[in-house]
């Protein structure tokens, strides 16, 4: 197995943000921050779990077909590296939606003052 598979990797920083904040977004609006961001990151975390799953089926299905033909094949890159691409991303998807959950609510508190008053 050489390479990675961008298009899981792809899926994952294209598709995963905007589900998190689908999902954290009526929690944002009803003030309920801590909640969405609760909900949001908890679907970002266990669809990298999940993508870091499917990747370890992946690589042990190449690696026991090579031992079964009796030689011995190392996936390139490892599997470790392949784990820590989608844990990191995770992380920094779950970075960005507080960063815009802040956003978000300093717009709502900002409407709560006159014109003049807002910063």
């Amino acid at each position: 197995m050489q390479g990675l598979n961008w298009t899981w990797i792809g899926l994952e920083i294209a598709l995963l943000p905007l589900m998190a904040m689908l999902v954290a977004y009526p929690f944002w609006r009803n003030a309920s921050f801590i909640f969405g961001n609760i909900a949001g990151s908890m679907l970002i975390c266990s669809a990298a779990i999940g993508l870091i799953l499917r990747e370890y089926v992946e690589v042990d299905k190449v690696v026991q077909a090579c031992i079964d033909e009796g030689r011995v094949c190392w996936p390139h890159p490892s599997a470790e590296t392949r784990f820590a691409i989608y844990a990191c991303l995770g992380l920094f998807e779950v970075i960005v939606l507080f960063a815009i959950s802040l956003s978000v609510e300093r717009r709502m508190r900002n409407r709560e003052y006159a014109v003049e008053w807002r910063r």
